[in-house]
């Protein structure tokens, strides 16, 4: 066991030996023996990991630089911003599995909206974020000026207009430290998404231009130039937090690259992990095994492929933390 490590990273090694636990360890040493050979990691997050508070451990893999690009949902994208500005607002329902019905209306009546036990408050999170970005989203409509949803966010973070309402250190907002690095960001179906329904209705009453806010076809453009810019040498690898929209879209990259753009000589991902509950049934693609995107020109044979059948609010953290030496 390396005496280098933190306390964490010496209690994985120690305990974690079987089954999951000793999946969760593959994962984390092939990750961070793809980086130390050069490679380049795309990390997708998928579910309500930023509510989760994923930024206590992520925005320090971004500084670090751990991760070079990211997928993630729309949801993601905003609930990092939220929990930035709205934190002591929150509230925590640990008996959630024991609401009634209108236990749950009175929540809609006060303001909060659920993600299992953490409700998120509705005026100090989604409408203080509203009130600000909409100016942003104007500004760019007047203008004539186009960029893409997570370009928006950067802007209003790096603008240090939400500086007065924040409520956690801002370390812990892994927005702020990809807003800082600028660091590339893909957010498919960003309009499944709170921001995203807010910014349409604004569009559905004439505010603002559907076009000032670049599209999902933009986003798989933008990754498809950049994805053989930074494959080279060891190449990119893709460890997917979840499911969904959030992995499915950018790991298609590469085979619509090789069988539609007919570049023959695209590198497959050359890394995969995924951390998911979600089993292989019923045609699941958020529960399918690595194997199984072989088939689709996804991965390579020889791809290390890593899955990890559990929560990633536990597992993820403890995978950064290997990585992060802690």
């Amino acid at each position: 066991m390396s005496t280098t490590r933190g306390p964490i990273s010496q209690f994985i090694e120690k305990n974690y030996l079987h089954f999951n636990a000793a999946a969760l360890m593959d994962a984390a040493k092939g990750y961070e023996t793809h980086l130390t050979e050069g490679g380049k990691m795309m990390v997708t997050i998928a579910g309500a990991m930023s509510t989760a508070e994923l930024g206590i451990s992520l925005a320090e893999m971004i500084r670090e630089g751990k991760i070079d690009i990211i997928s993630c949902t729309g949801a993601n994208l905003e609930e990092d911003i939220m929990n930035l500005v709205a934190h002591s607002h929150y509230k925590r329902v640990p008996n959630y599995r024991d609401l009634s019905p209108q236990d749950e209306w009175d929540l809609l009546e006060n303001h909060y909206n659920r993600v299992t036990d953490t409700c998120i408050p509705e005026e100090e999170a989604f409408r203080r974020l509203q009130k600000h970005i909409y100016k942003i989203w104007k500004d760019a409509d007047t203008n004539g000026e186009r960029y893409f949803p997570h370009e928006f966010m950067y802007k209003i973070l790096l603008s240090g207009e939400l500086e007065q309402y924040y409520e956690i250190d801002p370390k812990n907002s892994w927005m702020l430290a990809a807003a800082e690095k600028n660091l590339p960001i893909v957010v498919p179906g960003w309009e499944d998404s709170t921001m995203g329904n807010i910014f349409a209705s604004y569009v559905i009453k004439g505010e603002v231009k559907a076009t000032t806010m670049k599209s999902g076809i933009e986003y798989m453009a933008w990754l498809a130039d950049w994805y053989p810019k930074n494959s080279g040498g060891k190449g990119v690898g893709f460890f997917q937090i979840g499911g969904g929209i959030a992995g499915d879209f950018p790991i298609c990259v590469v085979p619509m690259l090789y069988q539609d753009m007919e570049m023959t000589d695209i590198p497959f991902w050359s890394y995969f992990c995924q951390v998911s509950d979600s089993t292989t049934s019923y045609g699941s693609y958020s529960g399918a095994v690595p194997n199984e995107k072989i088939t689709w020109g996804k991965l390579d044979i020889n791809t290390p492929k890593f899955i990890v059948e559990s929560d990633a609010t536990i597992v993820v953290p403890l995978i950064f933390a290997w990585i992060l030496k802690q």
